[in-house]
């Protein structure tokens, strides 16, 4: 499926509708990107051990009442709002969480990130320190179809997906791999997956463009796992919740590993404001100014 500027497609039900996002001033859009997607290591749980141990390889599918087993574009409250509210807590409504129905539609989402995905690779490099490419439109279409396909295979909500894609790389086909003893490469940077088109392996392929299978691999890997560690689906299983909470445990489970033993996901190792930025991320946020300084 080929996707111009404005997203257009006869099988996707209103998307021909949604608007372009207006032209934006590169630079600062991508100041303000680097500001917001989190860089560091991500710790989601080894294959060995128990938490993760219950899918012993890839193909993780959501198991539990909040897994999405159709795809709807226009599944949410429209495009929210580009703001950030700072959340505290156990990640339950009763801690002042946003419910699903507070949630952006898929369609508005994406469109709205657009924006920052046409500048996430400003300051990405290869292996010898070049400048790589700025994604093309046709790159983010095809996230966009690598994102349908991977939510109708595992069953995970598109929109977590694309938040987490957004939090992890900003959409950059061409994100650098991080390394803090488990490598994290591609869009989602999953745990050790072999999907990526900047190489931090010898001979350190660049490509360019990113060919589509690996846009989707990268998608799956980051969702259904990988032989080596878990995916959004299997984090979503591990945060034992029936209800929106099991999309921001998930989120902390995917970038540390584990939930802190006080249930705070703003406690513990790896990015405190990662589950805040993901619920922000699912209600419209995409450049306001970022409310959370725990990180800082």
């Amino acid at each position: 499926m080929f996707f111009s500027t404005i997203l257009a497609a006869a099988s996707i039900s209103g998307l021909a509708a949604a608007p372009p996002f207006p032209s934006e001033d590169v630079a600062a859009v991508s100041r303000a990107l680097k500001t917001y997607i989190s860089y560091g290591p991500n710790y989601q749980p080894n294959r060995t051990e128990p938490a993760g141990a219950r899918i012993l390889q890839a193909g993780e599918t959501v198991t539990s009442s909040v897994a999405v087993t159709s795809i709807n574009d226009n599944d949410g409250i429209g495009a929210g709002t580009d703001s950030y509210t700072m959340y505290w807590g156990d990640g339950s409504a009763n801690d002042g969480w946003p419910t699903t129905d507070k949630w952006v539609s898929f369609v508005d989402m994406f469109n709205n990130n657009k924006v920052a995905m046409r500048t996430s690779c400003e300051g990405i490099t290869d292996h010898n320190g070049n400048s790589v490419s700025n994604d093309s439109e046709d790159e983010i279409g095809k996230i966009w179809d690598a994102i349908e396909q991977v939510a109708q295979e595992t069953y995970v909500d598109h929109r977590f997906i694309l938040a987490t894609i957004m939090q992890e790389s900003g959409g950059c086909v061409r994100v650098s791999t991080t390394n803090y003893g488990v490598r994290n490469p591609g869009l989602m940077q999953d745990h050790d997956g072999d999907a990526t088109c900047n190489s931090d392996i010898s001979p350190y392929t660049v490509q360019t463009p990113c060919p589509p299978d690996v846009i989707t691999q990268m998608v799956r890997d980051g969702t259904a796992g990988t032989a080596s560690g878990d995916g959004l689906a299997n984090c979503i299983n591990e945060s034992g919740a029936s209800d929106a909470s099991a999309f921001y445990k998930a989120a902390r489970i995917y970038n540390s590993g584990s939930i802190a033993s006080s249930g705070n996901l703003q406690d513990g190792i790896a990015t405190h404001c990662y589950s805040s930025d993901i619920a922000n991320r699912l209600t419209g946020w995409v450049l306001a100014a970022h409310g959370c300084t725990l990180d800082d």
